[in-house]
């Protein structure tokens, strides 16, 4: 039942007209274990493309989602489809640790993460979504998703290193605000 139910998400996100550019089968083995950076993040309507994107990859993918959504009937739904609760307000709650603990376990794994941490204009990126990356020793693939052209996309895998700001630097060059639901709620820094 997830397997049909994500193939339909899949198709009726397709139909809406959205074009996943998805790498050839095999060519990037990064993408079986990674962190991506899915920006801008601006509306509710990006979680849905970009979750058909991240199950068209036919990975082992996850999704941070903030954890009020996980509510009956849809929050054990959300959890068989690849979601992991998030509580923001929480500063105890150790997600980096979980997920690099998910990382260190060898498996298939992949997980999404909005760097804006919210659909709301920020200043900075919140620091887990490097940090996870950085700790479990996985290179963060930059998702891109363009609303004014209805496309897409992964780029290129960027490896951390000990400067957070020169690598964020590095991810945030492949993210426009007019490539946004709400141009007004990106902020390019």
């Amino acid at each position: 039942m997830q397997f049909e139910m994500k193939k339909i998400w899949i198709a009726i996100v397709k139909m809406l007209g959205w074009d996943f550019r998805l790498p050839e089968p095999g060519s990037r083995p990064e993408l079986e274990r990674c962190v991506f950076a899915v920006a801008p993040h601006t509306a509710v309507s990006d979680f849905l493309i970009g979750a058909a994107y991240l199950w068209s990859l036919d990975t082992n993918g996850h999704i941070f989602i903030k954890k009020e959504f996980f509510v009956w009937p849809i929050g054990g739904l959300l959890r068989k489809l690849g979601g992991i609760p998030i509580d923001r307000g929480n500063r105890k709650n150790d997600m980096i640790g979980r997920a690099v603990a998910e990382f260190a376990k060898g498996e298939v794994f992949s997980l999404a993460i909005t760097p804006e941490g919210t659909r709301k204009p920020v200043k900075r990126w919140k620091r887990g979504f490097w940090e996870i990356a950085h700790q479990a020793g996985v290179p963060i693939v930059p998702a891109c998703i363009d609303f004014g052209r209805k496309r897409i996309w992964l780029d290129e895998a960027i490896w951390t290193t000990d400067d957070y700001e020169a690598d964020v630097a590095r991810v945030k060059r492949y993210f426009r605000a007019e490539m946004a639901k709400r141009p007004g709620q990106f902020v390019e820094v």
